[in-house]
């Protein structure tokens, strides 16, 4: 299973706005198109963290998807809530993307 996590700023009040964007969008064809597998979205003070779980790095997908209608009207009902965290830095969907420096497992015979 890969992860991707995105971090971004969110508006006072906007998780249940944000929430509903995704619901939204999760049942049509994008998350497919992705190959998400599954998505969480969390709150820390204004930090939005969002999620994303896939069988492979939906990086790529997200970049060549960028521009389709789908992914554009999700980012377009977004911009009034979520902003880049760095907007000095942000040029893309990737520039959001967090990096992972440590990972554990469980052994799963224990």
């Amino acid at each position: 299973m890969h992860h991707t996590l995105i971090v971004a700023r969110m508006a006072p009040g906007s998780a249940p706005a944000i929430a509903d964007v995704f619901a939204d969008s999760d049942r049509g064809d994008l998350p497919h198109l992705i190959g998400v597998s599954r998505r969480s979205l969390f709150q820390f003070g204004d930090v939005y963290l969002h999620l994303i779980e896939a069988e492979q790095d939906p990086a790529p997908a997200i970049a060549k998807l960028a521009g389709h209608p789908e992914f554009r009207g999700v980012s377009d009902r977004l911009s009034a809530f979520v902003s880049a965290y760095d907007p000095q830095t942000w040029r893309s969907p990737k520039d959001a993307m967090a990096h992972r420096f440590y990972s554990w497992e469980r052994d799963p015979r224990t």
